[in-house]
Protein backbone atom coordinates (compact mmCIF):
# COMPACT_ATOMS: atom_id res chain seq x y z
CA UNK A 1 0.00 0.00 0.00
CA UNK A 2 1.32 3.47 -0.62
CA UNK A 3 2.03 5.24 2.27
CA UNK A 4 1.13 8.79 0.87
CA UNK A 5 -2.30 7.80 -0.27
CA UNK A 6 -3.28 6.00 3.28
CA UNK A 7 -1.80 9.60 4.21
CA UNK A 8 -4.25 11.41 2.16
CA UNK A 9 -7.38 13.62 3.53
CA UNK A 10 -11.15 12.19 3.61
CA UNK A 11 -13.66 14.94 4.73
CA UNK A 12 -16.30 13.24 7.34
CA UNK A 13 -19.79 14.63 7.63
CA UNK A 14 -22.49 14.14 10.28
CA UNK A 15 -25.68 12.72 10.05
CA UNK A 16 -27.18 16.21 8.45
CA UNK A 17 -24.28 16.18 5.73
CA UNK A 18 -22.40 18.76 8.06
CA UNK A 19 -18.77 18.76 7.55
CA UNK A 20 -17.44 17.77 11.09
CA UNK A 21 -13.72 17.16 11.21
CA UNK A 22 -11.05 15.95 8.18
CA UNK A 23 -9.31 12.53 9.23
CA UNK A 24 -6.85 10.49 6.94
CA UNK A 25 -7.51 6.95 4.87
CA UNK A 26 -6.98 4.71 7.20
CA UNK A 27 -9.10 6.44 9.68
CA UNK A 28 -12.02 6.95 6.78
CA UNK A 29 -11.84 3.00 5.97
CA UNK A 30 -12.14 1.95 9.76
CA UNK A 31 -14.98 3.96 9.91
CA UNK A 32 -16.32 1.58 6.92
CA UNK A 33 -15.42 -1.06 7.95
CA UNK A 34 -17.08 -0.71 11.33
CA UNK A 35 -20.30 0.22 9.50
CA UNK A 36 -20.08 3.29 11.32
CA UNK A 37 -20.05 5.72 8.41
CA UNK A 38 -20.97 5.24 4.31
CA UNK A 39 -19.30 6.91 1.44
CA UNK A 40 -20.51 9.53 -0.14
CA UNK A 41 -19.59 10.14 -3.48
CA UNK A 42 -20.85 12.50 -6.88
CA UNK A 43 -21.56 10.91 -10.18
CA UNK A 44 -22.77 12.92 -12.68
CA UNK A 45 -23.99 16.10 -10.58
CA UNK A 46 -25.41 13.69 -7.92
CA UNK A 47 -24.49 12.27 -4.29
CA UNK A 48 -24.62 8.67 -4.05
CA UNK A 49 -24.22 6.56 -0.82
CA UNK A 50 -22.36 3.28 -0.29
CA UNK A 51 -21.85 1.12 2.60
CA UNK A 52 -18.47 -0.59 2.50
CA UNK A 53 -20.05 -4.02 0.97
CA UNK A 54 -21.05 -1.63 -2.17
CA UNK A 55 -17.52 0.51 -2.33
CA UNK A 56 -15.77 -2.48 -2.56
CA UNK A 57 -17.81 -3.54 -5.83
CA UNK A 58 -18.03 -0.38 -6.94
CA UNK A 59 -14.27 -0.04 -7.07
CA UNK A 60 -13.61 -3.42 -8.72
CA UNK A 61 -15.70 -1.60 -11.79
CA UNK A 62 -14.00 1.72 -11.57
CA UNK A 63 -10.47 0.27 -11.08
CA UNK A 64 -10.65 -1.19 -14.79
CA UNK A 65 -11.02 2.38 -16.12
CA UNK A 66 -9.35 5.18 -13.56
CA UNK A 67 -9.92 8.57 -13.43
CA UNK A 68 -7.52 11.17 -13.24
CA UNK A 69 -7.37 12.52 -9.60
CA UNK A 70 -8.82 9.03 -7.92
CA UNK A 71 -6.47 7.04 -5.55
CA UNK A 72 -6.68 3.43 -5.03
CA UNK A 73 -5.29 0.93 -2.77
CA UNK A 74 -4.30 -2.55 -2.89
CA UNK A 75 -6.59 -5.06 -0.94
CA UNK A 76 -6.65 -8.65 -1.20
CA UNK A 77 -7.37 -9.81 -4.89
CA UNK A 78 -8.85 -6.47 -5.96
CA UNK A 79 -8.03 -2.13 -5.60
CA UNK A 80 -10.10 -0.55 -3.55
CA UNK A 81 -10.74 3.06 -4.26
CA UNK A 82 -10.00 6.48 -1.80
CA UNK A 83 -12.99 8.02 -0.63
CA UNK A 84 -12.64 11.88 -0.75
CA UNK A 85 -16.07 12.03 1.73
CA UNK A 86 -17.40 9.82 3.97
CA UNK A 87 -21.08 10.39 6.34
CA UNK A 88 -20.96 8.89 9.62
CA UNK A 89 -24.37 7.20 10.16
CA UNK A 90 -24.30 7.83 14.36
CA UNK A 91 -23.46 11.00 14.93
CA UNK A 92 -25.72 14.22 14.50
CA UNK A 93 -23.82 16.82 16.54
CA UNK A 94 -23.19 19.59 15.09
CA UNK A 95 -19.33 20.49 14.08
CA UNK A 96 -17.18 22.13 16.84
CA UNK A 97 -16.19 25.66 15.35
CA UNK A 98 -13.35 25.49 17.87
CA UNK A 99 -10.00 25.53 15.50
CA UNK A 100 -7.11 23.73 17.97
CA UNK A 101 -3.75 25.16 18.61
CA UNK A 102 -0.81 23.19 17.44
CA UNK A 103 1.93 22.83 15.27
CA UNK A 104 0.19 21.24 12.32
CA UNK A 105 -2.24 24.09 12.28
CA UNK A 106 0.22 27.01 13.07
CA UNK A 107 1.95 25.73 10.01
CA UNK A 108 -0.52 25.26 8.01
CA UNK A 109 -2.94 28.96 8.92
CA UNK A 110 0.64 30.70 7.87
CA UNK A 111 1.45 28.42 4.95
CA UNK A 112 4.51 27.00 5.82
CA UNK A 113 6.09 30.17 4.90
CA UNK A 114 8.24 32.10 7.37
CA UNK A 115 6.76 35.48 8.41
CA UNK A 116 9.83 37.24 8.95
CA UNK A 117 11.99 36.09 5.83
CA UNK A 118 9.22 35.26 3.60
CA UNK A 119 10.13 31.91 2.79
CA UNK A 120 8.64 28.64 2.16
CA UNK A 121 10.26 25.92 4.05
CA UNK A 122 9.43 21.75 4.25
CA UNK A 123 8.38 21.44 7.68
CA UNK A 124 11.59 20.23 9.32
CA UNK A 125 13.18 23.36 8.29
CA UNK A 126 10.66 25.26 9.98
CA UNK A 127 10.30 26.41 13.72
CA UNK A 128 7.91 28.21 15.53
CA UNK A 129 8.29 31.94 17.16
CA UNK A 130 6.79 33.87 20.27
CA UNK A 131 6.56 37.28 18.28
CA UNK A 132 6.42 38.81 21.74
CA UNK A 133 8.88 36.22 23.88
CA UNK A 134 8.07 34.82 26.85
CA UNK A 135 11.04 35.91 28.80
CA UNK A 136 8.90 39.69 27.69
CA UNK A 137 5.48 38.30 29.18
CA UNK A 138 4.45 36.96 25.88
CA UNK A 139 2.07 34.25 25.61
CA UNK A 140 1.78 31.17 23.80
CA UNK A 141 -0.97 31.99 21.76
CA UNK A 142 -2.45 32.55 17.84
CA UNK A 143 -2.07 36.12 18.11
CA UNK A 144 1.76 35.63 19.33
CA UNK A 145 3.27 32.88 17.12
CA UNK A 146 3.64 32.62 14.21
CA UNK A 147 5.94 30.20 11.35
CA UNK A 148 9.37 31.25 11.19
CA UNK A 149 12.52 29.71 9.28
CA UNK A 150 15.49 28.62 11.48
CA UNK A 151 17.55 31.43 10.31
CA UNK A 152 14.80 33.96 11.46
CA UNK A 153 14.86 32.08 14.48
CA UNK A 154 18.29 31.86 15.37
CA UNK A 155 18.56 35.75 14.50
CA UNK A 156 15.72 37.06 16.26
CA UNK A 157 16.68 35.28 19.27
CA UNK A 158 14.80 36.02 22.33
CA UNK A 159 13.99 39.63 21.69
CA UNK A 160 10.99 41.62 20.18
CA UNK A 161 10.91 41.73 15.96
CA UNK A 162 11.45 45.88 16.82
CA UNK A 163 14.98 45.02 19.14
CA UNK A 164 15.64 42.50 16.39
CA UNK A 165 15.01 44.73 13.48
CA UNK A 166 12.90 42.36 11.79
CA UNK A 167 9.50 42.74 10.67
CA UNK A 168 6.74 40.52 10.28
CA UNK A 169 4.59 40.04 6.90
CA UNK A 170 1.63 39.85 8.56
CA UNK A 171 0.20 40.06 12.19
CA UNK A 172 -0.81 36.84 13.71
CA UNK A 173 -4.55 36.14 14.10
CA UNK A 174 -7.01 32.73 14.94
CA UNK A 175 -7.83 31.57 12.02
CA UNK A 176 -12.13 31.27 11.54
CA UNK A 177 -11.66 27.53 10.19
CA UNK A 178 -9.77 24.81 10.22
CA UNK A 179 -6.22 26.01 8.20
CA UNK A 180 -5.46 21.94 7.03
CA UNK A 181 -9.22 21.86 5.75
CA UNK A 182 -8.63 25.00 4.43
CA UNK A 183 -5.24 24.16 2.88
CA UNK A 184 -6.29 21.07 1.12
CA UNK A 185 -8.88 23.31 -0.87
CA UNK A 186 -5.94 23.93 -3.24
CA UNK A 187 -5.86 20.06 -4.12
CA UNK A 188 -8.06 19.55 -7.30
CA UNK A 189 -8.97 16.02 -5.52
CA UNK A 190 -10.72 17.90 -2.76
CA UNK A 191 -12.95 19.50 -5.20
CA UNK A 192 -16.09 17.70 -4.17
CA UNK A 193 -16.30 19.28 -0.35
CA UNK A 194 -16.56 22.35 -0.99
CA UNK A 195 -20.51 22.01 -1.51
CA UNK A 196 -20.53 20.52 2.39
CA UNK A 197 -18.65 23.50 3.42
CA UNK A 198 -19.04 27.23 4.83
CA UNK A 199 -18.82 29.50 1.76
CA UNK A 200 -15.97 31.66 3.43
CA UNK A 201 -14.20 28.49 4.30
CA UNK A 202 -14.33 27.04 0.36
CA UNK A 203 -13.08 30.75 -0.70
CA UNK A 204 -10.02 30.14 1.51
Amino acid sequence: MSQSVLDTNVLVLNRFYMAVRVVNVRRAFTLLYRQCAEVIDQEEGSYLSYDFESWCELSQLTAMEKQPGEDYIQAVGFELQVPRIVRLTRFDKLPIQTVRFNRKNLFARDNHTCQYCGRNEPTNKLSLDHVVPRSHGGPTTWENIVCCCLRCNSRKGGRTPKQARMNLMTRPAKPRFNPLLVESLDDPRYECWKTFLPAAAAAG
